[in-house]
């Protein structure tokens, strides 16, 4: 009998918090979310199992959470809070990409630029609410809505947030077509909305190739401090390019970001502990995260409608929303959202540019505040 109630005592059911399951539950949302509404399910599903894993009682208490130092779960949650994994993520980001339409149009790179906004009214947003400059800096990131950035930048200058603030990253990335289309419809009239763009000329394959070479040096020069992310960037994209290392550029677009994206996904759910996630700051941070979200979608539109103050070839201010970094959620939400009023206009490659574009500026952005503020 005694056995038997020493067995019960190391089982998680006599341990369960409501805090467990609070977490718990919305753990299985996010997996509903994923494979019922397909919501980035390649991020959802594994975040929301993960989030499961993590607040199961009583792990930590037998040494098998990601906190304690020698489980499984702290070693592959290594690669997270080094930056290993956001690194990896950029190479195979990189080997996706096609900067074709960035080359081909590049005053759209402004727009890109216009998104990152969104960063820098974050990071003053929460200053504003008590947190102190690094912790301002890692939320900020959150409104570029790129969650290998954010977890990069959190990792060197606010590792204690980093699952809080990953977590509303990733969520955000996953709500774009949530919450992209009314504030694009908001901000937009009928006519600008039916605007048609000249198409993109050809771009050769002799400037895809100097493109990652000449972009990386300049964008290293600038944000020294994401030299690692640019790097693996940009040698993606010249895997892709150069048509000699095809291997390579298919590994790192497949199988490599598959692994990588499943491995975060799983250890920053498991980081996001009852104990650790449900406090106030964790409630402010996606506050935060929402309104850098709605800021950066907002600047990208309003500053397309200010070039077609100053330009013949009329840029469609829908285009100004794919500035975020969510490639290519962004690119395809502006494609839907502009052919629910014209159905020949098609947009989405214009939006790839400025898409592509914020990529590279959330990570120089993030650069420029590790700078100055990681030194």
């Amino acid at each position: 009998m005694q056995e038997l109630i020493q067995f019960m005592q190391t089982t998680g059911f006599l341990n369960v918090e409501l805090g467990n399951i609070i977490m718990m539950a919305a753990g299985i949302l996010f997996v509903y979310l994923g494979i019922s509404k397909e919501f980035e399910p390649l991020l959802l599903v594994p975040i929301g199992f993960g989030m499961i894993v993590g607040n199961i009682p009583g792990v930590s208490a037998q040494g098998m959470g990601v906190e304690n130092e020698g489980s499984v779960l702290s070693y592959l949650y290594f690669g997270v809070g080094k930056g290993i994994y956001p690194s990896l993520i950029f190479l195979g980001v990189g080997a996706l990409t096609d900067f074709s339409a960035l080359i081909a149009n590049p005053r759209l790179i402004l727009l890109g630029a216009a998104a990152q906004l969104g960063i820098f009214a974050t990071f003053m947003g929460s200053i504003l609410l008590g947190f102190n400059i690094m912790e301002a800096a890692s939320i900020g990131i959150i409104g570029g809505a790129d969650g290998p950035t954010s977890i990069f930048l959190a990792s060197k200058l606010a590792p204690h947030l980093l699952g809080s603030i990953a977590l509303a990253a990733y969520s955000y990335m996953a709500l774009v077509p949530v919450i992209q289309p009314p504030i694009m419809r908001l901000l937009t009239t009928k006519k600008e909305r039916v605007i048609r763009m000249k198409s993109l000329r050809v771009v050769s394959k002799k400037e895809k190739i100097f493109f990652p070479i000449v972009a990386f040096i300049i964008t290293s020069l600038i944000a020294p401090g994401s030299v690692v992310l640019l790097a693996m960037l940009f040698l993606g994209n010249l895997l892709k390019e150069s048509g000699v290392t095809d291997r390579l550029a298919n590994s790192a677009k497949t199988v490599l970001i598959d692994v990588v994206t499943v491995l975060i996904g799983l250890t920053v759910g498991a980081k996001t502990t009852a104990n650790v996630f449900l406090t106030p700051d964790t409630i402010k941070i996606f506050l935060l995260g929402a309104a850098s979200f709605c800021v950066a979608t907002a600047a990208g539109v309003i500053f397309a409608k200010i070039l077609n103050l100053f330009s013949k070839n009329k840029i469609n201010p829908l285009v100004g929303a794919a500035g975020v970094s969510a490639v290519p959620a962004s690119a395809r939400v502006v494609q839907v959202v502009g052919q629910q009023y014209d159905r020949s206009n098609y947009l989405v490659m214009h939006a790839m540019a400025p898409n592509v574009a914020g990529v590279v500026g959330s990570a120089v952005a993030a650069g420029v505040l590790l700078g100055i503020l990681g030194s």
